[in-house]
């Protein structure tokens, strides 16, 4: 009879393939650069078009507000109240002093909705607010 020697055994774990961990690693990786636009921009919205370019603003500074169409408004993915999205700029304009804010309308938006966005700035003081367009085809 043959005897089994528990050395060779244990030569086969110092051999570990590392290969589908850095194949894992590079997926992961290509997937999030892939999807980290899209969780800005949530809603199918038609913007209006325009030209005009803004001000250089840090994107840590910047906070994206979307207006749904069917009302509402979405922040990072979570649709709010007008209250509660008066809550979160007055504190995320406590954290960051020169807060900008970006909006995403529909071009056939209503005024209504807009303008309850201009009066919660003016309460939360916030000064720079710029619209979402599209550039103009020539």
């Amino acid at each position: 009879m043959r005897r089994f020697s528990s050395r060779n055994h244990l030569v086969t774990l110092n051999e570990i393939n590392i290969t589908p961990l850095l194949d894992l690693a590079f997926v992961l990786l290509i997937i999030f650069i892939i999807t980290t636009p899209m969780l800005e921009q949530s809603l199918d919205l038609n913007v209006p078009a325009g030209s005009s370019p803004g001000a250089a603003v840090r994107k840590d500074q910047v906070r994206t507000i979307e207006v749904h169409p069917a009302g509402g408004y979405v922040v990072r993915g979570r649709t709010n109240t007008l209250a509660e999205l008066e809550q979160f700029l007055i504190n995320e304009s406590r954290i960051e002093p020169n807060l900008a804010v970006f909006i995403r309308a529909d071009g056939a938006e209503q005024y209504r909705n807009i303008h309850a966005l201009y009066d919660l700035f003016e309460r939360a003081q916030i000064r720079r607010v710029k619209f979402a367009t599209r550039s103009e085809k020539r």
